[in-house]
């Protein structure tokens, strides 16, 4: 299994066990919203990509970045015909809009700010993809297990491109979107989203 343990350090929560038991209850729906969630990350790559023409380093990792989460996509898709899971539409969880308050509008902090928030993304769904792995059947346990490389190599890339844009250490803005995503994470949800806190009890 690949060693996370550099994601979890810098997460400022892990993933709620009350979370994890919401999703085994939910697993059609975890299915359908981390479908939703690797073409939300293909087209914020390709959204960076049509932005920042002239960044060189960011339109290469973002082009990779985004084929890889198509792929994946692809992936969660097959698995969801075999268990014979239809694809409806659900509305999207409050997990990046909420993280994406702080984003600040002038330039370059803007692109620092969209960095850091992908690669906190990144790092959460690498983290619960391995909390919830020894929980899950072989055949999606395997899965989930095989995007950690992936997923942490996304995070770590996010991370780099931010630090090259703001030209000066960005531990003060890093520490604005963990302390914010930690919270998001340990409140609890009306929802069971990817993303979401564990479901507000009745």
């Amino acid at each position: 299994m690949t060693d996370i343990s550099h994601i979890q350090d810098f997460l400022y929560c892990e993933t709620p066990q009350a979370w994890v038991d919401d999703a085994l209850n939910n697993i059609d729906l975890l299915l359908i919203d981390h479908a939703n969630c690797e073409k939300k990350a293909a087209s914020t790559a390709m959204n960076l990509m049509y932005r920042y023409v002239d960044n060189h380093d960011l339109l290469n990792k973002m082009s990779r970045l985004a084929r890889e989460e198509l792929r994946h996509f692809e992936q969660v898709m097959a698995l969801m015909k075999k268990r014979g899971v239809d694809y409806p539409h659900i509305e999207a969880a409050h997990y990046a809009g909420q993280l994406r308050k702080p984003i600040r509008t002038s330039e370059p902090h803007r692109l620092v700010d969209i960095l850091i928030v992908g690669a906190v993304i990144e790092a959460r769904s690498c983290e619960r993809f391995a909390k919830i792995a020894p929980f899950l059947d072989d055949d999606l346990q395997k899965f989930y297990l095989s995007l950690l490389k992936s997923e942490a190599r996304h995070y770590q890339d996010y991370l780099k491109l931010a630090q090259k844009a703001a030209g000066i250490d960005i531990s003060d803005r890093v520490d604005v979107f963990l302390s914010l995503e930690k919270t998001i994470i340990e409140t609890e949800s009306d929802e069971f989203r990817f993303h979401s806190g564990p479901l507000k009890k009745c």
